[in-house]
């Protein structure tokens, strides 16, 4: 017996996924409901695949349920339904995001619509749901908040210019809300890079296999590596906030 006390895990027991119908929203979404947590599978446009998650996730409590991130209509909808359902919230995930290729040398073909677009998804959205969901939150035990972001928010490679800005926003967002949001809810970005999903349109894992081996794990992050990292700072970084982990082979360094 070494005398040390192991303070109990902060499991939710609600927890809102967006973007969870497929890739690391999917995967972060069967972390939590393999740990007990009933889970709120938001999605876009893809009703039929939400409720594939919601069928195949262990546990009961689950509902897909529709948020539009870009649509504040959507949003104040699905906060009023997840209060009269659940009424209370234990974390939330800020998952759903969208990008448009364009290579960064191309500043003509970065439109101003595209621009405003994915800072409008990726950086307004995950702070508008921050912003709705903070009353249910607050009710919440050991409340987190976990944006996803991107390791293109700290090396200036990504999809496009728009979109490594709009995730250097979500850190910067993430630092200052663990502040405004202490004691009662900690937050933290996840940032990872080169994710074996669809969600870059026309990037083959062959790309992203060789991509990897120029980096100190020689290893293609899947959807699991990055919701295991949110599950450890949901249950298991208690005393931290305003931090990003990244999660991307090394890629940092």
């Amino acid at each position: 017996m070494t005398g040390i006390e192991i303070p109990a895990l902060s499991i939710p027991k609600v927890a809102l996924v967006t973007g969870a119908s497929s890739g690391i929203g999917k995967a972060t979404a069967a972390r939590l409901a393999a740990l007990g947590s009933a889970v709120v599978v938001g999605y876009n446009s893809r009703r039929a695949l939400a409720e594939e998650v919601v069928d195949g996730l262990q546990g009961i409590g689950h509902v897909a349920m529709h948020i539009a991130i870009d649509n504040p209509a959507s949003i104040s909808e699905a906060t009023a339904a997840v209060e009269a359902q659940y009424g209370r919230l234990d974390a939330l995930v800020n998952c759903g995001g969208a990008t448009t290729p364009v290579p960064a040398n191309d500043l003509d073909g970065l439109t101003d619509e595209i621009f405003d677009r994915t800072l409008t998804v990726n950086l307004r959205g995950p702070f508008a749901m921050v912003r709705a969901f903070r009353p249910l939150l607050e009710r919440g035990s050991g409340a987190a908040v976990v944006n996803i972001s991107s390791i293109a928010a700290r090396t200036g490679l990504g999809s496009s210019l728009a979109y490594l800005a709009a995730k250097a926003g979500v850190d910067a967002l993430t630092i200052a809300l663990a502040k405004v949001l202490a004691p009662k809810i900690r937050v933290f970005s996840v940032s990872p890079a080169g994710v074996d999903t669809d969600f870059v349109p026309g990037r083959s894992r062959e790309q992203l296999q060789k991509t990897s081996e120029r980096f100190p794990l020689a290893h293609v992050t899947t959807p699991d590596d990055v919701a295991r990292a949110v599950i450890a700072c949901i249950v298991n970084l208690t005393s931290s906030t305003g931090i990003v982990v990244p999660v991307d082979e090394g890629r940092h360094l």
